[in-house]
């Protein structure tokens, strides 16, 4: 059994795969509660799916780009389980996932692109074939330099419209995808590490100045 679960949106999304399609599916309803919402909602998972932690056998999770915050609490709870079921962990890049729902869910045809929110008035955005392959990216920007007339999934293209007027779904990442693009292998499998687009906004302090 695969547990799935991405963290690099305002909603948490987990979800399980049997290894024929997904199970369950949970998603929180509280934006930015990653820390509080992800334990008891990989607990509900299991639970519904009438089985335990023991009985997973991979983790897939979402690498980003996204929120530092929200990354590291997908990533390190992935880590941590991973190690203590001794299971492989596999991550993947959370606007890829939402390139291949659109692809299988028929929203697109053609080349398109994917944007998220990145906030700051930016998004991170990537391009990708027909078939759902990225071409580019993921870069982060402005949304008037990111611009195209292209389809555009995700929910940066509801936030920028003058930017990206061709919107299509879906707009949030689904583990369920996660786990189907893992599975499947329609993605890119990377390390558990976060894709960090830009450095965090806490930093640390620099060396200090010599008192004259």
């Amino acid at each position: 059994m695969l547990l799935a679960f991405d963290t690099a949106t305002p909603l948490v999304s987990v979800a399980l795969h049997d290894g024929d399609d997904v199970v369950v599916e949970r998603a929180s309803e509280r934006p930015m509660k990653h820390g509080e919402d992800l334990a008891p909602l990989i607990a509900t998972a299991l639970e519904r799916a009438g089985i335990v932690r023991q009985d997973l056998t991979a983790i897939a999770v979402g690498v980003g780009p996204g929120p530092f915050t929200g990354l590291r609490v997908g990533l390190v709870t992935a880590r941590t389980l991973a190690f203590v079921l001794e299971i492989p962990v596999y991550g993947v890049c959370t606007l890829d996932v939402l390139a291949v729902e659109a692809v299988e869910a028929g929203a697109v045809a053609g080349d398109f692109a994917v944007a998220t929110d990145a906030r700051r008035k930016e998004v991170y955005l990537a391009r990708y074939d027909d078939r759902g392959a990225r071409l580019e990216g993921p870069l982060v920007d402005k949304p008037a330099v990111l611009a195209t007339a292209r389809p555009v999934v995700g929910e940066g293209g509801g936030m920028y419209p003058e930017a990206f007027p061709h919107r299509v779904g879906p707009q949030r990442p689904s583990a369920g995808w996660l786990a189907r693009t893992v599975t499947e292998e329609r993605a890119e499998l990377l390390d558990p590490e976060p894709l960090y687009l830009r450095r965090p906004d806490a930093v640390a302090p620099g060396k200090p100045k010599p008192v004259s």
